[in-house]
């Protein structure tokens, strides 16, 4: 019988050590992802900076082009086309 008691107590004690091996696990995965939703945060914030600079970079180019830079006046052009288009169809819903 002290076989059996033996085995038992061997078999309780692998358990304890796969409990706490679980729960040191379960941490680290807590802790992971609070890090992950850290790090997509901090891509959104980024991605909105970099659309934001894109959007400041446009509009630079487009009144330097204004002011006579050749380099950009293609784009411009057809910008401010693309522009005065849809107030003449904002002017023409208004007068229907």
């Amino acid at each position: 019988m002290s076989k059996i008691g033996d085995i038992v107590d061997a078999l309780e004690n692998k358990i304890n050590k796969i409990l706490q091996k679980q729960a040191v696990l379960k941490q680290t995965n807590a802790e992971l992802e609070i890090q992950l939703e850290q790090q997509q945060q901090k891509l959104l914030e980024q991605q909105e900076e970099i659309s934001a600079w894109v959007e400041k970079y446009d509009t630079l180019k487009m009144a330097n082009s204004m002011l006579g830079s050749d380099e950009n006046k293609r784009e411009t052009k057809l910008k401010i086309n693309a522009l005065i288009r849809d107030i003449d169809h904002c002017i023409g819903q208004l007068s229907e």
